[in-house]
């Protein structure tokens, strides 16, 4: 493949040049190629030319006991495709209580091959912390699990000791630890009462998990995390400027190890969905819940000045009708999560590059090259250069249209993004070398996604 006439972004420069992909793999780029025999010639007049998008945060085919996300690996990495992205990391979902990791890893690569349809790998996922899961955690590493997540709530929630012994280990192997961080029982305390007194409509879900509690958990795994040795650790989903604020603080003091994701729906919706009349707030439950514009705002700023290093999406839908209207008499029974895998690119194009917010070596930074440096895929991913996969994202930066859940590829009966106006939009998609997808149509071939063992993190020089 030759493609042709386009700028070339990466998250360190801007060309006018082309690039040539010979099985798979980046061979050339420079300017003016002279196309090959029996080379495809793609013309990328007037458009962006970037790495894939890489999303490390989805959750497919994710059983939560109520229900079971809609995305498997292979809607879900279809609808990843058609937006832009190339690669994911999935997290696992828990196992039975007292399972090893490598219980869920398993089953995992039996969800995922032969349906993905774009590159993925997984993170670990851990319950709890013995003698055991530790060495666990250390095989692991030559198989190409490379991080692992942590809860601060939910059922399988780590105790303090057993998070402070699981850096300690994260910090000797050099791997990543990523963590949802809320306060358990500052959440089950306020639900309790909100329930009592009757409050049970979707923005009593946003009242029961404060900033406070997301807030107060990440300031106490920064502090774990530098008595550790500053262990590498990774803040998902972060959604509040009060969180941000810690994260700050600590990179500030020198805590260089300290990482943070947001994801688009905490850049671009607030507080106010949950009061859409009738069902309609049930759609943007997910924890934690949506903030304030205050908080959006703030979000942006951590991406302008390196406070937060990566944009992923926790894509993890259930449809309105039937899943997330258990909740319709009590916020509490709908199944958390919501879809976002494929409008991620779109969204932080048009919201990021074309609004001014950022540039567009910036946009390649927070969704490609730094969740590939972070979690061992780089520079096999998350660049353009020679010897890289040729996994590109091709953008339209002129057109304009309305985002509709019509458009879209996830498995869902909704986006929580309908209505909103984008400016530029992905023309193609390229894994690998091959098209898979090209003007909102899917292109590529069931099972042809392949697992990646991937490498420890490079920690140096993020921002």
């Amino acid at each position: 493949m030759l493609i042709q006439n386009g700028t070339i972004i990466t998250d360190k420069s801007s060309i006018k040049a082309d690039l040539r992909i010979k099985d798979g793999i980046i061979t050339e780029i420079a300017a003016n190629l002279i196309p090959e025999s029996n080379e495809e010639i793609v013309n990328a007049g007037g458009m962006l030319v970037m790495p894939g998008g890489i999303d490390v945060h989805t959750h497919m085919d994710l059983d939560v006991g109520i229900a079971r996300a809609t995305d498997d690996f292979y809607t879900g990495t279809v609808a990843a495709a058609c937006g832009g992205t190339t690669t994911i990391v999935d997290h696992l979902a828990f196992g039975p209580e007292g399972c090893s990791i490598r219980h869920q890893l398993d089953h995992y690569h039996t969800l995922a091959e032969g349906k993905a349809v774009i590159d993925y790998s997984f993170h670990g996922v851990i319950g709890h912390v013995d003698d055991a899961i530790l060495k666990e955690v250390e095989e692991l590493v030559g198989e190409g699990i490379t991080s692992h997540k942590f809860y601060l709530t939910y059922g399988q929630k780590l105790t303090d000791r057993e998070f402070f012994l699981l850096m300690r280990k994260a910090k000797e192997l050099g791997i990543m630890l990523t963590v949802h961080p809320e306060n358990h029982d500052m959440v089950g305390c306020l639900k309790e009462l909100l329930i009592e007194q009757g409050k049970t409509s979707p923005i009593y879900h946003a009242v029961s998990h404060p900033v406070e509690s997301e807030a107060e958990a990440i300031n106490r795994l920064i502090l774990f995390a530098h008595v550790a040795d500053d262990a590498p650790l990774y803040i998902v989903h972060l959604s509040c400027e009060m969180g941000l604020d810690y994260i700050r603080q600590a990179r500030q003091r020198g805590q260089k190890n300290l990482f943070a994701e947001t994801c688009p729906q905490y850049l671009v919706l607030d507080e106010s969905r949950y009061r859409e009349p009738g069902d309609a707030g049930l759609k943007y439950i997910m924890s934690p819940p949506l903030r304030t514009t205050k908080d959006n705002q703030a979000l942006w700023l951590g991406l302008q000045d390196g406070s937060i290093q990566t944009v992923a999406t926790d894509h993890c839908p259930f449809f309105l009708k039937g899943e997330k209207q258990l909740g319709k008499d009590n916020f509490a029974k709908t199944p958390n999560g919501a879809p976002g895998v494929e409008p991620r690119m779109a969204l932080l194009f048009s919201e990021g590059v074309s609004a001014g917010r950022i540039d567009a070596q910036r946009y390649v930074e927070i969704t490609s090259t730094n969740p590939a440096k972070l979690f061992g895929l780089y520079p096999r991913k998350g660049t353009l250069e020679k010897g890289s996969d040729g996994d590109i994202l091709i953008v339209d930066p002129s057109v304009e249209l309305t985002l509709t859940h019509g458009m879209l590829h996830e498995n869902v009966d909704y986006t929580p993004y309908e209505g909103i106006s984008l400016r530029g939009y992905p023309y193609m998609t390229i894994s690998r070398g091959k098209i898979v997808a090209k003007e909102g149509c899917f292109l590529g071939e069931k099972g042809s996604g392949k697992f990646i063992k991937r490498n420890l993190p490079i920690l140096r020089n993020i921002r």
